[in-house]
């Protein structure tokens, strides 16, 4: 595998990332097994490496450190470190899934960053996984290479109540097949429009509406 050797991973166990790459429409066609147990396992491995990280490298409370490694390993962060990576483009997925652009679907995309940390784990080691996660999320975190902040709506929301100001999120527009709905979204603030958001999620348009509307405020 590609992917393997342009990280330097000698497998012991090739079938582990084969299997971190399968999703469970692959797995279902194929008679196999799907990434999502390996998925649970690198979700412990991750958030041990990043609470290690941030215990030994941040001067900050408890609350703080909860907030910061919940800020890192969402799923808008996974996502970004798996497309960083390329991880989709090995992506096994089934026939429909693969159609309907499986390839690039944000849950399946990050889970797969998790499934993959997961195998790294079981094959070689946590000193090899340590150093996949240095190098793979901490390198764009201490470079800012990315911008994930997938919280915008409580920042505003923060900011809007201390004027004690209306707040609320509107869908204007809904566009495209059933299966890939894009939706665009305005955040109200007193009865007058301050951004405007359009992603493939409600969710992600209100976020990218709160984003919109905090970096207008602040400019203003």
């Amino acid at each position: 595998m590609k992917l393997l050797e342009d990280l330097g991973i000698k497998p012991n166990n090739i079938n582990l990332y084969e299997t971190a790459l399968s999703h469970t429409s692959y797995a279902n066609e194929h008679n196999t097994e799907s990434y999502e147990r390996l998925e649970f396992l690198g979700d412990a491995v991750l958030e041990l490496l990043m609470s290690d990280y941030l215990y030994n490298t941040k001067h900050i409370s408890e609350g703080e450190m909860t907030k910061t490694r919940a800020h890192y390993v969402c799923e808008t962060a996974l996502y970004e470190y798996s497309t960083k990576l390329g991880l989709n483009e090995y992506l096994k997925l089934g026939k429909g899934e693969a159609e309907s652009g499986g390839k690039y679907r944000k849950a399946i995309v990050s889970d797969i960053f998790e499934s993959f940390l997961g195998a790294i784990y079981l094959d070689q080691g946590i000193e090899t996984a340590r150093k996949f996660f240095n190098d793979n999320v901490i390198s764009l975190l201490e470079n800012h290479e990315i911008d994930f902040f997938d919280d915008y709506k409580s920042a505003l929301q923060e900011y809007v109540q201390t004027d004690k100001r209306s707040l609320e999120y509107k869908i204007i527009n809904e566009t495209g097949p059933a299966h890939n709905k894009e939706f665009t979204v305005e955040v109200i603030i007193d009865n007058i429009t301050y951004g405007t958001g359009t992603a493939h999620s409600k969710k992600a348009a209100e976020q990218e509406a709160a984003k919109d509307a905090l970096a207008k405020a602040q400019k203003g």
